[in-house]
């Protein structure tokens, strides 16, 4: 079956450490260690593909045993991957610290994702599917090159602005029809923005601002639906109609690391399990967040579609 959500993006080895807590500079603490996928493309790409939605992953790697680990991982996953070898660039990387409260903080090396091009990108497949999802950790021309494709043939393009990049060019907008941030990420859009005040938010002041201030702010990017996760509060569905606030489920988390890639991948897929209904994508998207959250680790802990089935019966 042909893809029907399609992910460009980043595949990163993870490396993570968890500790009680974090060290302070220039202190040692003692951990525990475990590696595994992660990126925030391919992390996305899992999310939507462990629903059931047929999903294609197209990324970047170096030729070296994370490259190959990758490819094990897709084909294990029964999940469709284009990896484009990028020699003499190394895999991507990302070293995560994790604390007792399930907090992160993290290091990526970008590696060959940075090296993926508009060429190493089968169109066909962007023009074929339902929906193109992209993210910050690859080239930001080929992202927008993507997006243009994309939006050319009709599909619904989802863009969601992480990392935030001083290269980020505002322009890029005009070929995404939802854009997902989280409160750091859309306090750094704002601060593009010549709206008084906005410049100067916080992630903090975000996550707190009435639902009515914040739909007036997404309406001044002129994105047609924006999406701001806002962790524990839920997330916000800003369209031109109106906005909702969709409540976070109560559930024992254990790391957060990927949650944001779990909503965006679980959003995709919704899309297509819900016939384009946003709102109802929103709502499963924010399910599979929510599960995600009480695993260890991120692309592993994308939960399936039977997990996903047997949680919303319970909420």
């Amino acid at each position: 079956m042909k893809p029907q959500v399609v992910v460009v993006g980043s595949f990163v080895q993870d490396l993570t450490w968890k500790c009680a807590a974090f060290p302070a500079p220039g202190e040692t603490v003692v951990g525990t260690f475990v590696t595994g996928p992660g990126g925030k493309g391919s992390n996305q790409a899992v999310a939507a593909g462990r629903t059931g939605v047929p999903t294609l992953f197209v990324g970047a790697v170096g030729r070296d045993a994370f490259a190959r680990d990758a490819r094990i991982f897709y084909r294990t996953e029964g999940i469709a991957a284009r990896f484009v070898e990028k020699p003499p660039h190394a895999t991507g990387t990302a070293g995560i610290l994790v604390n007792a409260h399930g907090q992160n903080e993290i290091i990526v090396a970008l590696g060959a994702n940075a090296a993926l091009r508009p060429a190493d990108v089968p169109a066909v497949a962007l023009r074929a599917a339902r929906v193109v999802v992209t993210q910050h950790e690859t080239d930001l021309r080929t992202v927008a090159a993507v997006l243009r494709t994309a939006r050319r043939a009709g599909v619904i393009t989802i863009h969601n602005p992480a990392p935030m990049r001083t290269d980020f060019d505002p322009a890029l907008l005009k070929h995404v029809d939802i854009l997902i941030p989280n409160e750091s990420e859309f306090a750094a859009l704002m601060a593009l923005w010549k709206i008084p005040l906005a410049k100067k938010l916080t992630a903090s002041a975000v996550a707190a601002l009435p639902s009515e201030r914040l739909h007036a702010l997404c309406r001044t990017l002129g994105v047609p639906t924006m999406i701001v996760t806002l962790g524990a509060r839920g997330v916000l569905v800003s369209q031109s109609s109106g906005a909702t606030l969709i409540p976070s489920h109560k559930v024992n988390v254990v790391d957060t690391t990927g949650a944001g890639d779990a909503f965006c991948g679980g959003f995709a897929a919704g899309l297509v399990k819900f016939n384009g209904d946003i709102l109802a994508a929103a709502h499963f998207g924010n399910a599979v967040a929510a599960l995600s959250v009480t695993k260890f680790g991120t692309a592993p802990s994308m939960p399936t579609a039977r997990e996903i089935a047997a949680f919303l019966k319970r909420v």
